[in-house]
């Protein structure tokens, strides 16, 4: 690869090729300054209800003034286990002033999935939704955790919606299993509490690790990347770079369906584009279409983000397609792989690009981005943010030149410091004095576009040859009759593996033949898949990502 950095006379008139990431000492030196600067703005929206950016930041500094007089000291660990709600910012910034390190925890875990985790980190408090209290006591025993707040999903919704959303959530949709968990305070007492209490200032520094995002990584088990003030301030100052001179400051709105525990939502709409005064519409459960669709109708969204599977359930929902979208300027997806089908269905209706971007937690996460004016290039991850290097490698770690297939390496002021109780790991994903190593493959343009062709361990050997599934997925997803389609690679005597694919049909006509004869116009034999069932869904993450691992482990049982 040329170090010339080709993707640098891609770049957008106004876009700089760097940011400096220690422009301010820490996270909240930021948001103080945002707080004042925005005050009298709406920040966050939920179920019709807001919050100033005054309020979050007196409501905070009451919530950090309670767990300090809990006696929790600076760096203990409290994990933050909600869907999104209100209450999310106020928690988020409260464990930060008050000195203490995030654990941002998926409420759908199981009770094995929370102990690892709480266990892992040494979490000492929690704030978690009743909704998966019963979970926590199941495991509390065997965790250190002493504070416990919990919330209920209309709490902060004010009279009387807050009475008929939890009434509905607990007694209508029995959302809400029956808990007993000693001495646990909830959300609103812990605010109350929190105003008799004066707030010990904590100075936090660049390097001082601030939240504990737990991923999969590339390899094993689940792991805590240990992201620092400095990864999240260079990685909000390279969006800010990107993306903002296209935009208005403290005038866009941005729907946020996807969960602010997941670090996509965490650092691009909860603080990045909350530091441009931009007000976050959360959508608390974003499966339910319809009221995603809600939450984009009832306020003028100029911007949305998402992963491919919500675009696609969107763009099949006909109350969505009669939205009114002239006030969209900026989508952007994330997460997985955008297909082409969908990228292309989401333009012709909305009138503007899905402009896709890639990212890793380990790297916090914004890696790469298309240009969002008006040149983003489908079927790519677009181009490296400012202060960003890439390099693809081959499995002896050579740079290959320009088309080369492998592995993609990433380096930046956004990479991890390491994972936590994890030195052996950490030497592995982070080499050469810094270069992340994704586990994804992928090729640069001569120009500089990156793609991404798949990940590594999702790659399917046929016959000697490398079969990607984003490949095949995109094609059979082009078809008219089908919804959703993961690919993977099943055991074979002949060759190896074969593909096999798993459909969610959009039309109950579609045959295993059609299928087939659309693969044979469109691959070459050895990617025909052999093997064809038809699902009414497919397993997914929290945010929509399909699963392929869960579909393997059920062939292989």
């Amino acid at each position: 690869m040329s170090e010339e950095r080709p993707w640098l006379k891609m770049y957008p008139p106004g876009v700089s090729a760097n940011i400096d990431p220690d422009t301010y000492p820490n996270l909240l030196s930021l948001f103080d300054e945002t707080f004042k600067k925005y005050k009298h703005k709406k920040a966050f929206t939920c179920m019709g209800k807001h919050l100033t950016f005054a309020q979050i930041d007196k409501l905070s500094n009451n919530f950090a003034a309670y767990l300090q007089s809990r006696g929790l000291e600076p760096n203990d660990k409290v994990a933050i286990m909600m869907p999104n709600l209100l209450q999310y910012p106020i928690a988020l910034f409260g464990v930060l002033r008050a000195g203490l390190i995030i654990v941002n925890t998926n409420p759908l875990y199981t009770p094995r999935e929370m102990l690892h985790q709480f266990k892992d980190s040494d979490v000492k408090a929690i704030i978690i939704a009743e909704n998966f209290a019963a979970n926590l006591q199941k495991i509390l025993g065997d965790t250190n955790i002493k504070t416990i707040i919990t919330t209920s999903i209309g709490e902060l919704l004010g009279f009387p919606k807050k009475h008929v959303v939890n009434f509905v959530v607990k007694n209508l949709k029995r959302m809400v299993p029956k808990y007993e968990l000693p001495n646990a305070v909830s959300f609103s007492d812990a605010l109350t509490q929190g105003r008799k209490f004066k707030l010990k200032p904590h100075e936090s520094k660049p390097d001082d690790v601030i939240i504990h995002q737990y991923t999969g990584g590339t390899t094993g088990v689940s792991k805590g990347a240990m992201l620092t003030n400095r990864n999240l301030l260079a990685n909000m100052l390279q969006i800010r770079a990107w993306m903002f001179p296209f935009l208005e400051e403290a005038e866009e709105v941005a729907l946020c369906p996807l969960p602010l525990y997941h670090i996509f939502a965490f650092t691009v709409n909860c603080l990045a584009f909350m530091s441009f005064g931009t007000l976050n519409v959360l959508v608390t459960n974003a499966r339910d279409i319809p009221s995603v669709v809600k939450a984009m109708k009832s306020n003028k969204t100029s911007i949305v983000t998402g992963v491919n599977t919500l675009f696609n359930a969107l763009l099949n929902n006909s109350d969505f397609q009669q939205l009114d979208f002239s006030s969209l300027k900026v989508t952007v997806g994330g997460g997985m792989a955008v297909q082409r089908p969908v990228a292309e269905k989401w333009e012709s209706l909305t009138g503007k690009p899905l402009t896709e971007g890639y990212g890793m937690t380990e790297a916090s996460p914004v890696v790469t981005v298309n240009p969002i004016d008006g040149n983003a290039r489908i079927g790519t991850i677009g181009l490296p943010i400012p202060s960003t290097d890439i390099r693809i490698v081959d499995e002896q770690g050579n740079i290959l030149p320009a088309n080369g297939v492998g592995e993609i390496q990433v380096r930046g002021p956004q990479v991890m410091k390491g994972y936590y109780n994890k030195p052996g790991e950490t030497q592995k994903t982070v080499v050469d004095g810094g270069w992340l190593c994704t586990g994804d493959i992928g090729r640069m343009h001569e120009d500089g576009f990156f793609e991404i062709v798949d990940r590594k361990k999702d790659m399917i050997l046929v016959s000697g040859f490398n079969v990607f599934p984003n490949e095949i997925e995109e094609v059979i997803a082009g078809y008219s009759k089908v919804l959703e389609v993961a690919a993977i690679g099943v055991p074979d005597k002949k060759s190896g593996e074969v593909v096999k694919v798993f459909i969610v049909k959009k039309d109950a006509s579609l045959t295993k033949n059609e299928v087939l004869q659309f693969c044979k116009e469109n691959l070459t034999g050895y990617k025909v898949p052999k093997q064809v069932e038809f699902r009414d869904e497919l397993p997914k993450t929290n945010v929509g990502k399909i699963l392929r691992r869960a579909l393997r482990e059920e062939v292989q049982n």
